[in-house]
């Protein structure tokens, strides 16, 4: 009996052991057949981003491939699946970058995928750790191996000042042997770092003629830009003459600006904009005066948040924090553009992810006068209605709101995806964050002027600018606000958000708080090199 028992025992010490042993492996060394959990494609001129969501960590390999030009990569654990091949589906027409999508199984355990390209690029591939409502992420941003000057969507901009002498810019593909052979050591040499969970190799290949590319970007964009300077410079010369009486009629109209709504509101709402029309008519006299002394071009920087993998807020209904303030930019856009000397510049002009230290490099970028980040609050307290306005702070929060606001909003790089061990961009952080108290004097001036208008036309969550350590508001010479224009978690507040008469108001808002600041505070002459 004791032989039969301890046989007993040791048989069920080994199924412990087994077990265990099974345990200790866990699930990333029985990943074989990870699951697939998502697969999404975010094209811009900027960068096309490729994401794959799975529920373990995943790791891949890449190379380029030239005649045809194409990225080829190779992941490990995953089989092919009806998510993996929807990413064919998920290829737009308008992308810039990719062409085309192939998914294979080119080994047991291992899927390859291979991106047909429309021009040269420069890969980074990186893994994401879980983070909100996302679970791991390998990521292949597609940057162009040149990137696009923001200069350029100044001249493009419709009503901009005409640069005849800018060359057409190339057309991807056009473009000589040798210098194929250049890009494509470029797009196989490997992508700095990674994040854990994702393991990237690049093996190089051999330089291989044929790759196309846009021929001399650089040069390309200096002369644009010389030209456009050019232009410019005839432009803010004509203000020198006294304006046409046409000029101030069109400064004065109010009502006739593009996007204002017919005024059919109330009697009370209407009676409002009456007894404040003659105060906006003097900010504009006074507008009008200040460009004439600065004599350059005013240019607003507009900030739509979040963006791509990064949604924002969402609302009862499903709106998107993100859609919302993108169509008000926009639209804010059009308005400026509208206005006598001066232009706008988006840092994202359609749906998809900008680090926050780029958002304001592209302003720096362009030499903005203003930076104005646009989006929509939301709280647990589905009550929480009202429009804020935010400036940067150095001392720390001015409220505990506005602390939890800017750990919310600083929050947008783990959502949205940043590659952590790009050195590049850590070193473009370090120098923005030298933020200066006559920015944030300004910044509060500039506030203070739009939550003025956004009174007028809603609900206030606060009547005074709010402090906190705002990533995004870092330009150390650039006056910079945060305005949340209302709160999407509130039911009647999302619808408001929704109406597209509503975001013209917004707009228009905004627009009149920032001509009331230069009104005040005109801006200071200086060369605009752009």
């Amino acid at each position: 009996m004791d032989k039969q028992h301890q046989s007993h025992r040791r048989q069920l010490l080994k199924q412990a052991l087994g077990g265990t042993l099974i345990m200790v492996l866990g699930p990333k060394e029985l990943a074989f057949g990870a699951q697939l959990v998502a697969v999404r494609v975010w094209p811009a001129a900027d960068y096309t981003r490729v994401t794959l969501e799975s529920d373990v960590p995943l790791n891949a390999t890449f190379f380029a491939v030239s005649n045809p030009t194409r990225l080829v990569i190779d992941i490990e654990g995953l089989e092919l699946s009806a998510q993996l091949r929807d990413i064919v589906s998920k290829v737009r027409s308008d992308d810039p970058f990719i062409a085309g999508v192939r998914v294979g199984q080119n080994r047991p355990k291992v899927a390859r995928l291979v991106l047909d390209l429309k021009q040269a690029i420069k890969p980074q591939v990186f893994g994401l750790p879980p983070v909100a409502a996302y679970q791991h992420r390998l990521v292949f941003d597609l940057y162009p191996t040149h990137a696009p000057d923001p200069r350029m969507s100044l001249q493009a901009q419709p009503g901009a000042p005409s640069a005849s002498a800018a060359p057409t810019p190339a057309t991807p593909g056009a473009s000589s042997a040798s210098d194929g052979a250049k890009a494509a050591s470029a797009s196989a040499l490997p992508a700095s770092g990674g994040s854990p969970g994702a393991f990237i190799s690049a093996p190089t290949t051999p330089a291989a003629p044929g790759i196309a590319r846009p021929a001399l970007p650089n040069q390309q964009s200096d002369q644009a830009a010389d030209a456009m300077n050019d232009a410019l410079g005839d432009f803010i010369g004509g203000l020198k003459r006294p304006a046409a009486p046409s000029d101030k009629a069109v400064a004065k109209a109010q009502p006739g600006r593009p996007g204002d709504k017919p005024q059919d509101k109330s009697g009370d709402r209407s009676s409002d904009r009456t007894a404040d029309k003659a105060s906006i008519d003097n900010d504009n006299a006074l507008l009008g005066n200040a460009k004439a002394g600065a004599q350059r071009l005013v240019v607003v920087a507009l900030d739509a948040g979040h963006g791509g993998e990064d949604p924002g807020a969402v609302g009862p209904s499903g709106l998107y924090e993100k859609e919302v303030v993108l169509k008000v930019a926009h639209k804010l856009r059009a308005l400026i553009n509208a206005q006598p000397g001066m232009r706008a510049m988006l840092t994202r002009e359609s749906d998809y992810f900008v680090p926050l230290h780029e958002r304001v490099i592209k302003a720096r970028r362009v030499q903005a006068d203003l930076f104005v980040s646009i989006h929509a609050d939301a709280f647990m307290n589905p009550q929480a209605r009202g429009a804020s306005v935010f400036a940067l702070s150095e001392t720390g929060a001015s409220s505990a709101a506005a602390r939890w606001m800017a750990q919310k909003e600083n929050s947008s790089d783990q959502v949205g995806g940043v590659n952590i061990k790009n050195k590049d961009a850590t070193v473009m952080r370090t120098l923005l964050d030298m933020s200066t108290t006559a920015q944030i004097k300004d910044s509060i001036k500039l506030g203070n002027a739009v939550l003025g208008h956004l009174g007028k036309i809603g609900k206030l969550h606060r009547g005074k600018v709010e402090q906190a350590g705002f990533a995004v508001l870092k330009a150390p010479d650039i006056p910079s606000i945060l305005v949340e224009t209302g709160f999407i978690s509130n039911p009647e507040e999302e619808a408001k958000l929704q109406d597209d008469d509503y975001q013209r108001e917004l707009a228009d808002a905004l627009l009149q708080g920032i001509q009331r600041y230069f009104a005040k505070n005109p801006p200071l002459a200086r060369n605009r090199a752009l």
